[in-house]
């Protein structure tokens, strides 16, 4: 390919709204446009990167036995509503009807998709285990895109979806996933980890997600420094905290604290360490068809709450902020709460009445942290203005429900070897999710098995971010100057710059290693453009070819320059030696 024949915009300026060295170089180095907000063209340069990313993936994919379909990015609606995840999934899911009325999304994920073609053409134990996948457009209708092709709202995934008979199987497909994954990444040059996850609105027991590690990545990670856990921080785990302190012992007692409505207060009032500090959470939870409830999170002072996990312990879609006014309404006391007079009263007025718990607290649900399971010597709010409780024990109280809601924090210990635990950003490129019969079960998608009995198909899921993966590469691979992309996914793996196409010896050199070069099957560029020399370099050092051959005044002397864009390193080759030096770096 000429430079000169190319569609490749390149820019001096960024755009305004670009902060991330990925959207500005891919803009400024001509791969994507912007068309509307969180929508991009691919330009020849970014569909050559793109092309090359999904060469790598399809490979690894099918030499570990899946199949490649394609389905229909517009979705009828009426699967997703057998999923429940219609409205689970919020306004991000873009929905619309025809000119018939018939309702339709816009597909952000194809689980209900390929359930249903699965359902339709598999109906034997004989034709499974079977992994189908495909890598096609989606569209989530996110309310903030940014970061360009980081959070865009359309977007190219690859998404895979298997099927087998039973749990055991789907485990084995969903280890050769992850190590399928692995080997994907690896050939992309990237630096990553796979971390335990929180399966969100796809569902399903357990997950594990792929990060590239990056400064500028949106996601915390939780690692170990003692052995190879990580967890994205939403669904890390700590080993217990011990007790950094005696416990204050008390005896159960109501105590006078005017105004003390914050844990630090409360901490400095007491004296005590916040460890011993019950704290207390409000929010309310919205749930399909309009519900809702309000609920109380209670976990130690010296913890935060983490609300993905607070989330899935009672089953919402999500949790919003609650309003004094909401509390009060259901006898709470703002900045007082706590679990001790709620229970007790609730206890007392069973005796009385069972139906008492639903007229005091309608909607109220309270969920414990599993670090104050037998928890003694606490102190909590006495849900009354100015009063706390002093002597807490949880020990004699009944059906507590307890989940793991704290936010693992740096320092804690690991849950696996007691290890130092800290935090990393990185940026979620893969996703795999060991589903279950979460979708097939609802979807009504069945299965002979050996004995003739029907049951519902266990499956796997699996997802790559095609497209993100080009933000990926560059938010782990550049300089102030520009891009500087691996070999396996460059547009181009080198590129012959002629310092001067007015010279004849230098255009005949240039085109004579171009066509060396291409004879040896490598993916080479000619920059054959009447521009100065100096405007090629910044164009090549912007874009980031991993490799330059630059034909300039040492043609004289029978040498080229090879500079390693890594680097920017310079190397004087003869002219004879060149596209063979060339051809064993980039192959």
């Amino acid at each position: 390919m000429r430079f000169s024949k190319l569609l490749i915009p390149t820019l001096k300026e960024a755009p305004k709204d670009a902060v991330l060295p990925s959207h500005i170089y891919l803009v400024r180095g001509g791969f994507i446009y912007q068309v509307a907000s969180g929508v991009y063209d691919f330009l020849p340069l970014g569909k050559r990167v793109l092309d090359k990313v999904r060469n790598i993936i399809k490979e690894e994919l099918d030499r570990a036995g899946c199949q490649e379909v394609q389905l229909g990015f517009v979705t009828p609606a009426e699967l997703w509503k057998k999923s429940g995840r219609y409205e689970k999934y919020g306004a991000e899911l873009l929905r619309f009807e025809d000119r018939k009325a018939n309702e339709f999304v816009l597909g952000p994920t194809h689980e209900e998709m390929m359930v249903e073609l699965a359902k339709q053409f598999v109906s034997s134990y004989k034709q499974l285990p079977m992994n189908l996948y495909q890598i096609n457009l989606k569209f989530r209708d996110e309310a903030r895109p940014r970061f360009g092709l980081m959070r865009g709202r359309e977007f190219i995934m690859k998404d895979g979806y298997s099927f087998h008979a039973d749990d055991e199987d789907m485990v084995r497909e969903f280890n050769l996933m992850e190590a399928t994954y692995r080997k994907i990444f690896q050939r992309m040059g990237l630096d990553f980890r796979v971390v335990e996850a929180d399966s969100g609105a796809i569902g399903g027991e357990g997950s594990k997600e792929f990060m590239v590690l990056a400064d500028s990545g949106e996601d915390t990670i939780v690692v170990c420094e003692g052995c190879d856990y990580a967890a994205n921080i939403e669904a890390a785990k700590r080993k217990m905290p011990e007790a950094p302190t005696e416990a204050p012992e008390a005896l159960l007692n109501r105590f006078h604290t005017p105004n003390i409505k914050t844990i630090e207060e409360l901490s400095k009032f007491f004296s005590v360490d916040p460890y011993y500090l019950i704290k207390a959470v409000a929010k309310k939870a919205l749930y399909d068809e309009g519900k809702s409830e309000i609920v109380l999170f209670f976990l130690r002072g010296s913890d935060e709450l983490q609300e993905v996990k607070a989330t899935n312990s009672v089953g919402a879609n999500e949790l919003v902020d609650v309003t004094e006014e909401e509390l009060e309404a259901v006898g709470l006391v703002p900045g007082f709460m706590g679990p001790v007079e709620l229970i007790r009263k609730a206890e007392v007025a069973e005796a009385e009445s069972p139906f008492y718990e639903e007229k005091a607290h309608p909607n109220l649900t309270m969920v414990f942290d599993e670090s104050l399971k037998d928890a003694t010597d606490m102190i909590c709010g006495a849900n009354e203005k100015d009063y706390h409780i002093v002597g807490v024990s949880l020990c004699g109280l009944k059906d507590l429900k307890f989940a793991d809601l704290a936010q693992t924090q740096e320092g804690d210990c690991c849950m696996q070897c007691g290890g130092k635990l800290t935090y990393t950003k990185g940026i979620e490129v893969g996703h795999i999710f060991q589903l279950g019969t979460r979708y097939s079960e609802p979807l009504k998608a069945e299965f002979l098995d050996q004995n003739g009995k029907s049951k519902p198909f266990v499956m796997g899921t699996y997802g790559i971010g095609v497209s993100r993966l080009l933000a990926a590469v560059i938010e782990q691979n550049h300089d102030e100057k520009g891009a500087i992309w691996p070999v396996s996914v460059a547009p181009f793996e080198v590129v012959v710059v002629i310092g001067n196409a007015k010279n004849e010896a230098q255009r005949e050199a240039g085109e004579k290693i171009y066509n060396e070069l291409k004879a040896k099957g490598v993916d080479v560029l000619l920059d054959d453009r009447p521009e100065r020399f100096g405007f090629k370099m910044k164009d090549f050092e912007l874009i980031g070819f991993p490799y330059a051959v630059v034909v300039g005044k040492k043609l004289a002397d029978g040498h080229v320059e090879l500079i390693e864009r890594a680097t920017l390193e310079r190397q004087e080759i003869a002219l004879s030696d060149i596209a063979n030096i060339v051809a064993e770096k980039v192959q």
